[in-house]
């Protein structure tokens, strides 16, 4: 199937809000579905499915768990769901997940909306067509954090963070208390699905924010966490999760004041991709 579809927000879905089958855990009345389960074709291989609703009337897409969840590398999953974006217009794009601890001061329940990030995957070359030189300053869109981090005051009591840096590892285990040890002072979150995002979003000249809401101590940092907590906090939050990304799309503009689109570069190396 071709992308047919037009869109100018997408919700990349990550563990957060799995548990609530994002929007509809969010039982917001302004939400409506217009197509289920869509599968396109990329030259990548056969995408994820993707559910197109409205929030408000403003046209949404969104997939589950960046498209992890079948037999297909994380760097194809990846360039399936933003070859599909970018087919659909789309122009702002919300990250989530879950994450770890690595700054000591932080804990499960504690929301973070990074500025910055720290790649230490494998998966540093996974592109499209690689015909842009990214910049990647302020690779996660300052407009966009600050309507998440004020959408987030409105739906939730706990501790709110406007900035952080995310350290980026490929999973699927989670770190080590070494790794962790080793990320100390440099990051203060980990998880596994803030990159490639970042890159590929630039590269379609799109917008990209997240938020990330801490599940576990990382190890050695604090204390052992309880897999029990991690359930909990898996069923019990992602509703509020959900309602705040809602929101946030209801009070961003579909195009921004923001300099991400003139951070994407044409390439110099004009003797290598054509």
């Amino acid at each position: 199937m071709k992308v047919t579809v037009q869109a100018d927000f997408a919700v990349i879905g990550g563990s957060g809000t799995l548990s609530s089958d994002f929007p509809f855990g969010a039982e917001d009345p302004g939400v409506v579905l217009l197509e289920d389960q869509l599968v396109f074709e990329t030259p990548y291989g056969e995408s994820p499915p993707f559910r197109l609703f409205t929030v408000d009337e403003k046209p949404v897409l969104t997939c589950k768990m960046h498209g992890w969840g079948r037999q297909v590398s994380r760097a194809d999953a990846s360039r399936q769901i933003f070859w599909v974006l970018r087919e659909a217009g789309v122009r702002r794009i919300l990250g989530e997940g879950g994450v770890g601890t690595v700054n000591h001061l932080l804990d499960p329940r504690d929301i973070v909306i990074p500025h910055d990030y720290l790649d230490q995957s494998m998966r540093k070359d996974v592109g499209l067509e690689g015909h842009y030189l990214l910049v990647m300053r302020d690779a996660i869109c300052p407009e966009m954090r600050e309507v998440l981090v004020e959408t987030a005051k409105e739906h939730y009591l706990g501790r709110i963070f406007s900035r952080g840096i995310y350290a980026v590892t490929d999973g699927r285990h989670f770190e080590s208390p070494a790794e962790i040890a080793m990320l100390k002072g440099h990051a203060d979150i980990v998880g596994q699905s803030i990159c490639p995002e970042v890159y590929l979003a630039r590269e379609i000249g799109a917008c990209f924010a997240g938020l990330y809401f801490v599940v576990n101590y990382g190890e050695g940092v604090v204390k052992n966490w309880s897999h029990k907590d991690l359930q909990d906090i898996f069923y019990d939050d992602a509703p509020m999760l959900s309602r705040i990304l809602l929101d946030t799309i209801r009070h961003l503009r579909a195009v921004g004041e923001c300099e991400c689109a003139s951070l994407r570069k044409e390439t110099l190396l004009k003797g290598i991709y054509k």
